[in-house]
This record gives structure tokens, sequence and C-alpha cells, in this order.
């Protein structure tokens, strides 16, 4: 196997790995903040403010393995 073939197979496959790892971080992140709406409900708009923050902030390593993805894939 060669490099190009095992670029062409690494990296859907690393993309996949990044998505997955984002997604379980965003439901976890929104279980938090859900939960934390339970106990104090008139904090809600101050726990959901960070917790948008945190889910853009997560959801930029995904985006930027994407990006990445695509770049290598132009060069292959």
């Amino acid at each position: 196997m060669d490099l190009q073939a095992a670029l062409a197979l690494g990296m859907p496959i690393g993309l996949g790995l990044a998505a997955l790892g984002c997604g379980l971080g965003m439901g976890h992140a929104v279980a938090s903040a859900m939960d934390a709406t339970g106990r104090q409900p008139e904090a809600s708009g101050k726990i959901m403010l960070h917790m948008i923050v945190g889910c853009a902030f997560v959801e930029t390593i995904t985006i930027y393995v994407f990006v990445f993805v695509f770049i290598l894939l132009g060069k292959l």
C-alpha cells in the first residue's frame, strides 16, 4: 500500500472519528446544561449562553478537520 492509498483511506476515517468525538462532546455539554437548568431554572439564560459558545468551539474542531481533509485530498 502506498502513501496515497493510505491517505485516501485514513482521511475519511479520521474525519468520521473527529465528528464522532465532537458529537459525543456536544451531547455531553447539552445534557449537562439541561441538568444545570433543571437545578437552577433562574440561571437558564446564562447556562444556555455558555453552552452555545462551548458547542461552537467543539464544532470548529470538526470543521477544521473537514477543511484539512479537503486540502490534503486536493494534493493526492
